[in-house]
């Protein structure tokens, strides 16, 4: 299961829409291993004002490597995960996550090449 959802919330959803506020909390609270990454990135590109910022660092275990997948792989958390933040997210791998500030499309585009997927690869990340 990618998220943990509370009846209310689950009422709330059966009602109709539902606000980007309480689909948000529930992600933070059901993946908070992969909220931690993708909002520390967050936090450090507002601190340095960069285009982007990536995350470098393995999850610790595969509890935290599922997370990361499964929010990244969800078209909607991640487009509410986009959302909150007002930054494009991009994926190359298990732990390979980056945040895009609006206009930096050409990092982006770079950073979504086969080229840098490539690059990216090496032999401690084939089962990732």
């Amino acid at each position: 299961m990618s998220l943990t959802v509370s009846p209310e919330l689950l009422d709330k959803a059966q009602q109709g829409p539902i606000e980007d506020a309480d689909f948000i909390a529930c992600i933070r609270e059901s993946l908070p291993y992969a909220w931690g990454v993708v909002s520390g990135l967050a936090e450090r590109a507002a601190a340095t004002g960069a285009d982007f910022e990536a995350n470098e660092v393995p999850p610790p275990g595969e509890a935290e490597r599922g997370q990361l997948l499964r929010m990244l792989a969800s078209d909607a958390m991640r487009d509410a995960v986009e959302r909150h933040f007002g930054m494009r997210l991009a994926f190359q791998n298990c732990h390979r996550v980056a945040l895009f500030a609006p206009g930096a499309d050409t990092a982006y585009a770079e950073f979504t090449t086969p080229r840098a997927q490539l690059l990216n690869q090496s032999p401690e990340l084939v089962d990732c």
